[in-house]
C-alpha cells in the first residue's frame, strides 16, 4: 500500500486553479459596480455611526473623534487599494482568505480565515446588540418596555473614569439573536433578493442620516466642540492616546470592503466592479461618518455620549421628540442592512473554508432552488446570535478591531509577496505609487505603510486588553486567545487531514 505524502502546511493553492474556480462556485453573478458600492455602504455604515461614535467621543477622544475616523479612514484606505489589486487578480468568493491560500499557504489561510469568522462573526453580534438597544428605546417611546433579564447581555461593561471592566449579570440578551435570524433568512432567500432589500436599506439610513446632518447643523454650539482634544486623564482617556484608542474601536465599522470582495464569485465583471465597489464604498462612509461626528459632538456635551442611542439622544436633547423617533427608525433601518450584509460576507467565507475541505463539506452545500450557502448562513448565524446574547458592544468591539488588522496586515503581505512571486500576472488594478526590490522582495509603499496603519489600530487594543487582564478583568484576553486555540485544535483535528489540496495531491 503506497504511504500518504506528509502533507505540508505551507503548501499553496496554484493560482491557475483559484482563478478557475472563480467560475465554478454554483452560485450566480447578477452584482453590478452600484450595487457592490451599495453592499459595501449597506456593512460600512452602521453601528461605527449609529453607536460607536458616541461611545468613542465619551470615553475616549472628545470632539476629536473626527480625527479617530479620518485616522481609520486613512488605514482602511491604504488597505482598500491592496484589496482592490488582489481581487481584481483573484476575483473569488473567498476574498482575502482565499488571497493567502494562494500567496502564503493553508496554514496561513486557516489561520487567517479563522480570524475572518471571529472577525465577521462578533461584528454581527455586535450590530445584533446595538440593533436591540435602538428597537428598545424607540419601544420605551411608545410605552413598550422590554425586560432588563431579556435585553441586556451576560457580560456586563461598566465605566470607572477612562477604564472599562467587566462582571457577570443574570441576564440574556434575546432581542439581538431575534434580528440575526431575521437577516439569516431574507439571505437564504437569494443574492438577487438580498441585494434588493439591501438597497432599500441603504437608501433609507443614508436620508436619515442626512437628515440628522440638516436638522442638527442649524442647533450646533460650537462651545461643545471646546476643548477639540480634551487634555488626557490617564491611559486612554482623551488626548493623543485617546484619539487613537477611539481609531482602534472604530477601525472595525470599515469592515464592510472585505464583504464587497467576498462578493466576487458573484459580480458581473469581477475584475473591474470590485475594485470600484470597494473604493467607492469606502470613500463615501468615511465622508458620512465624519459630518455626522462633527454635528453630534456639536450639539450635546461629549462626555453625555455613551449611551447606546447616541444620535437619538443628540436629537432629543434639542427638543425634537418626533426627529428622535424617526432617526432611531433610520437606526434601525442602517444597522439591518449592515447585519444582513454582515452575515452575508461570513457565510461566504465560511463556504470558501469549506470548499476547501477545512471544515465539514455541509457548509459549503449550496441549496438548490435558492443557490445559496444555506446551511452556512444558518451556523454563523447561530453562533453570533450566541455571542450576542452574552457579550456587551463595548467587548464585541474591541475584539472585532483586533480581528481585523490581523487580516488587513495579511492581505498586505500578500500584495508584496504575488508581485514578488508572479511579477507578469495581469493586474488590472495595481496599487499606486509602486515600490522597490529589496533583496529579491518587492516592497510596496502603499501595502507597507497598509501594515503600519494596521499594527498602529492595533496596539491600543491589545494594550488594553492586557492592562486588564493583569488588573483582574480575565474576559476580554481570554475570549481572544481561546478563540485561537480552538482554531490550532480545529485545523491540527480536521482541517490538514481532509484538505481538499492535500487530497489532491494524493
Amino acid at each position: 500500500m503506497m504511504a500518504t505524502k506528509p502533507h505540508r502546511p505551507w503548501a499553496r493553492k496554484p493560482i491557475d486553479t483559484v482563478r478557475a474556480q472563480a467560475d465554478s462556485t454554483g452560485m450566480t453573478r447578477t452584482l453590478g459596480p452600484v450595487q457592490l458600492i451599495l453592499i459595501g455602504i449597506g456593512c460600512i455604515i452602521g453601528a461605527g455611526v449609529y453607536v460607536m461614535t458616541g461611545t468613542a467621543a465619551a470615553n475616549y477622544a472628545g470632539p476629536a473623534v473626527i480625527l479617530s475616523f479620518a485616522l481609520a479612514g486613512l488605514a482602511c484606505g491604504l488597505i482598500g487599494l491592496c484589496y482592490a489589486e488582489l481581487s481584481s487578480v483573484l476575483p473569488v468568493s473567498g476574498a482575502s482568505y482565499t488571497y493567502t491560500y494562494a500567496v502564503l499557504g493553508e496554514a496561513a489561510a486557516w489561520g487567517l480565515g479563522w480570524m475572518l469568522m471571529f472577525e465577521f462573526g462578533l461584528a454581527g453580534s455586535a450590530l445584533a446588540v446595538g440593533f436591540a438597544g435602538y428597537l428598545g428605546s424607540l419601544l420605551g417611546d411608545f410605552g413598550v418596555h422590554i425586560p432588563a433579564a431579556f435585553a441586556t447581555s451576560t457580560v456586563q461593561a461598566a465605566q470607572r473614569g477612562g477604564d472599562t471592566s467587566f462582571s457577570f449579570a443574570p441576564s440574556v440578551n434575546l432581542v439581538a439573536p431575534a434580528a440575526l435570524a431575521v437577516a439569516s433568512l431574507v439571505l437564504i432567500r437569494g443574492i438577487r433578493q438580498s441585494a434588493a432589500v439591501n438597497t432599500l436599506l441603504v437608501v433609507i439610513k443614508c436620508g436619515v442620516l442626512a437628515g440628522f446632518v440638516l436638522v442638527g447643523a442649524g442647533h450646533v454650539d460650537s462651545t461643545n466642540w471646546s476643548p477639540f482634544i480634551p487634555a488626557n486623564e490617564g491611559g486612554f482617556h482623551y488626548g493623543v492616546p485617546g484619539i487613537l484608542r477611539a481609531a482602534s474601536i472604530l477601525f472595525f465599522a470599515y469592515l464592510g470592503f472585505e464583504a464587497v470582495a467576498t462578493a466576487a464569485a458573484e459580480a458581473r465583471r469581477p475584475q473591474r466592479d470590485v475594485p470600484v465597489g470597494i473604493l467607492g464604498a469606502l470613500l463615501f462612509s468615511t465622508l458620512i461618518y465624519a459630518v455626522v461626528a462633527l454635528v453630534l459632538t456639536g450639539l450635546v456635551p461629549f462626555r453625555s455620549l455613551g449611551v447606546p442611542d447616541p444620535i437619538a439622544l443628540a436629537v432629543s436633547a434639542i427638543g425634537l421628540p418626533v426627529v428622535a423617533v424617526v432617526i432611531k427608525v433610520g437606526a434601525l433601518t442602517g444597522l439591518g442592512s449592515v447585519l444582513l450584509v454582515n452575515t452575508y460576507g461570513q457565510s461566504r467565507i465560511l463556504f470558501a473554508i469549506a470548499a476547501d475541505g477545512l471544515l465539514p463539506p455541509a457548509l459549503a452545500a449550496i441549496h438548490p432552488i435558492r443557490a445559496t450557502p444555506a446551511n452556512g448562513t444558518v451556523t454563523v448565524a447561530v453562533i453570533s446570535a450566541v455571542a450576542a446574547a452574552l457579550l456587551p458592544i463595548s467587548l464585541l468591539a474591541d475584539m472585532v478591531s483586533i480581528g481585523t488588522a490581523l487580516v488587513f496586515i495579511s492581505v498586505a503581505i500578500a500584495v508584496i509577496r504575488l508581485r514578488t512571486t508572479h511579477p507578469d500576472l495581469p493586474r488590472p488594478f495595481k496599487v499606486p505609487i509602486g515600490g522597490a526590490w529589496i533583496g529579491g522582495q518587492w516592497i510596496g509603499v502603499v501595502p507597507a505603510l497598509a501594515i503600519l496603519a494596521c499594527l498602529l489600530m492595533m496596539g491600543p487594543v491589545l494594550i488594553d486588553i492586557v492592562a486588564k487582564a493583569i488588573a483582574g478583568d480575565w474576559i476580554p484576553l481570554s475570549i481572544l486567545l481561546g478563540y485561537m486555540l480552538l482554531g490550532v485544535g480545529i485545523y491540527l483535528g480536521y482541517g490538514r487531514h481532509h484538505s481538499a489540496l492535500r487530497l489532491a495531491a494524493d
